[in-house]
């Protein structure tokens, strides 16, 4: 049996998901294919469009068999401990093959600038730097992408897991566009658009958006200013990503701003990228703190968020060779389990009274899908 994985986020799913999860389809000829998809908040720091439910059943009826839980300790984080930690979960699920969308969509460059020692989540700063790499890597420096970052973050995990193949797929779209210019746009443009009230019913198969009430950092601002501007700053300081001094920045900033486009505008630094203050502020909003991120034990366990008849037959597979599956809340591990009803709990904060009560019944009761 080949089984194929992927690392997706489906903020929203949209055509150019169809298009990766049909080409991964064809590539590998998988019997299985899994996607490990972040939760209610996302890798960027960013609320998802939709809630992890929604997106997850949106993607078994695309055609995926299996989404597992990317928990939001594991997901809201840089780059490298993002892919690290999907590739984790996937190798978990003994797939054979990860597929994934690049836009230099060469894996052999890939590989080899990942076997390089240095950070990738400031790959290009180091680049430019000119720290005794080829003149190549310097010209890659300007022409890669989101994507191409997480591929070295996925291929530099993947030396642990030489059993599993990587593949790469041209991305092409522009992950920073704003519009709605081609066929297969990004997940952004979609996002702005869906905020513009523009029809995009072309661009995804998520049907009535609309009526979803996409949370966002506009909304919660009031309340995260509240929080860095009356928090003891020992208090602070505690918070999971609160380092070097950034509680300080985060505190000025705060007090000097009324809305959250000039506070993260007056924010962004060379050394603070909007994804590093938004994670901050999403680890902040959760009360995630530093003692309780030290002491988290090992995610040894797979939470499927929806599967399908084939999906379902697979993970009955999976616990035959004793992995472990938590097919309902309290088999999770208790540290990610408290940490996700925390977050289920912020992402709703701003919710109507039935949307709350479905976000953290589906929390509790764990939702499943099945196709």
């Amino acid at each position: 049996m080949k089984v194929c994985g992927l690392v997706v986020e489906y903020n929203p799913l949209h055509n150019g998901h169809l298009y990766h999860l049909q080409k991964a389809k064809e590539l590998t000829k998988a019997d299985v294919v899994i996607a490990v998809m972040s939760g209610n908040f996302v890798q960027r720091g960013e609320f998802a469009l939709i809630d992890k439910w929604s997106r997850a059943k949106a993607a078994v009826e695309a055609g995926v068999d299996i989404v597992f839980e990317l928990p939001f300790v594991l997901a809201v984080q840089s780059a490298t401990q993002f892919g690290k930690n999907a590739i984790d979960i996937l190798a978990k699920a003994k797939c054979d093959y990860i597929v994934f969308g690049s836009e230099i969509n060469n894996i052999e460059e890939l590989k080899e600038i990942s076997s390089l020692n240095f950070n990738i989540d400031n790959f290009k700063e180091t680049m430019k730097k000119g720290y005794s790499y080829p003149a190549t890597y310097g010209f890659f420096a300007d022409s890669y992408g989101p994507n191409d970052i997480l591929a070295i973050s996925y291929l530099r995990a993947l030396q642990k897991y030489p059993e599993i193949k990587p593949i790469s797929i041209l991305r092409t779209s522009d992950y920073h566009s704003d519009t709605l210019d081609n066929g297969l746009p990004s997940a952004k443009a979609i996002r702005i658009a869906l905020k513009k009230n523009q029809n995009i019913t072309n661009f995804t198969p998520m049907k009535d958006l609309e009526k979803y009430p996409s949370p966002n950092w506009n909304e919660y601002y009031g309340y995260i200013r509240n929080l860095l501007l009356t928090t003891p700053k020992k208090q602070l300081q505690e918070i999971f990503l609160m380092d070097e001094g950034i509680e300080n920045h985060l505190y000025k900033c705060a007090y000097k701003c009324y809305s959250y486009e000039k506070f993260i505008n007056m924010a962004i630094t060379r050394r603070y990228t909007r994804s590093r203050i938004q994670r901050t502020l999403c680890h902040l909003l959760v009360q995630n703190t530093k003692k309780e991120m030290n002491e988290i034990v090992e995610y040894n366990i797979l939470r499927p968020l929806a599967f399908s008849q084939k999906g379902q037959e697979y993970l009955r597979l999976l616990q035959q060779h004793n992995v472990m599956i938590a097919n309902h809340f309290t088999a999770n591990i208790k540290q990610y389990r408290d940490v996700e009803f925390k977050a289920a709990i912020a992402y709703s904060m701003n919710m109507d009274e039935d949307m709350k009560k479905y976000i953290t019944r589906s929390e509790i009761s764990g939702l499943n899908f099945k196709k």
